[in-house]
Parts: structure tokens; sequence; C-alpha cells
């Protein structure tokens, strides 16, 4: 049948954890079943090797239907390209509840003071894993996986724009459109999303 087997790569520490910025507790504490959108969202940044260079993927999933509500690419670690550009386009596709949580490691793009503004002017409550500890981020650990081997191992990259065409491609044309999920009794993020008939984009 001409199938052949893709196979997972060994999990590297990227985080960049070692700074002088407050941790938040962990307000999740690993309650991945949520029923209601926009009231729990969860994020993480990855590598993607570009010939000698690597550009940095930044997602946020709504745990409620495991939609990538926010995903940026950028070619440098810096808070602005990566997790702050991710979260201006979430709050674009969905409109954040008061009191949101928004998860993640802790690493210095989401600890910083600048992202932290960013959420206190939302009233959105910030919450952060243990130190080292992928499963308190289990949710956003799990698509890096899903994405990794389903589609970007599958290329060797040589420019950045090529990078972008596949991820897109891959979250919008894919995984949140088409890809059932067992979580949501085999349906895809987006029927999950349209039998909530209460949710409501921003306006």
């Amino acid at each position: 049948l001409k199938l052949v087997a893709r196979k997972k790569r060994k999990y590297k520490i990227t985080t960049q954890s070692n700074h002088k910025y407050k941790i938040t507790p962990n307000l999740l504490n690993r309650q991945f079943e949520v029923t209601t959108p926009s009231t729990a969202w969860v994020s993480d940044i990855t590598y993607i090797r570009v010939g000698s260079s690597w550009a940095y993927l930044t997602v946020i999933i709504d745990l409620a239907d495991r939609m990538i509500v926010g995903w940026s690419l950028s070619k440098n670690m810096s808070t602005e390209s990566t997790v702050i550009k991710a979260f201006n386009k979430a709050c674009e596709f969905r409109k954040p509840l008061k009191h949101l949580i928004f998860h993640s490691d802790r690493g210095v793009q989401y600890a910083c003071n600048e992202f932290k503004e960013i959420l206190k002017q939302r009233n959105i409550r910030q919450s952060m894993s243990a130190k080292g500890d992928c499963w308190d981020n289990a949710v956003a650990e799990s698509f890096f996986k899903t994405i990794k081997v389903e589609e970007l191992y599958s290329y060797i990259f040589s420019s950045f724009n090529h990078v972008y065409s596949v991820v897109f491609q891959y979250i919008n044309g894919w995984y949140n459109t088409k890809r059932i999920h067992s979580t949501l009794n085999g349906k895809s993020p987006l029927e999950a999303f349209l039998i909530n008939s209460k949710y409501l984009y921003a306006a």
C-alpha cells in the first residue's frame, strides 16, 4: 500500500525560563476538559529548522474545542513577534471572556511585564506550568508533536515562506477544519465550534 511510518523525534526543552520575571501560579492545574469557549486558552512556542537557521511557531489553543484561535510564525523569539502577535490574532478571531485563563510555560515571552500588562488590561488570568513539567501544558505540547509528525517532518525547509505556507495550510486547511479529535468525540474543532451556538465572534 506504499505506507511509510513517520517517526517522532526526541523531545527537546526549548523554554527560556531563566529570567528575573515573577512566575504566576498554575491556575489551570491540568483541567483540560473545558466546555465553554474562551474560558481557557493554552499557548506554547516551538522551533522549526529552516536551512541553517530557525523559525518560531507560537500557537494559542481554546481548550473547549481544541481550535487554534491564534498563531504566529516568526524569525526571532521576541515577545512582540511571538506571543503578542499570536495573542492579538486570537483576540481578533475570538472574543476572550472576562477572567479567561491563559496558560503557558514559564518562558520569558510569557512572563515578561509587557505581556502580563496586556492580559491585565483584558481581565485575563495568567497561569503557568511548574518548572520543566511539560504535562502541565500537555494540550499545546500534543499539538506540536502532531503537526511535526503529520506534516513538518516531511519537509526540509530552505525558506521562511515555505514554512509559513505549510503551517498555514495545515492549521487552516486541516487541523482546525477537518482533523477529528478523540477529546471532541470524533469531531473536528470546527464541528465542535459550530455546535456551540452561544459563542460570539469578536466584533
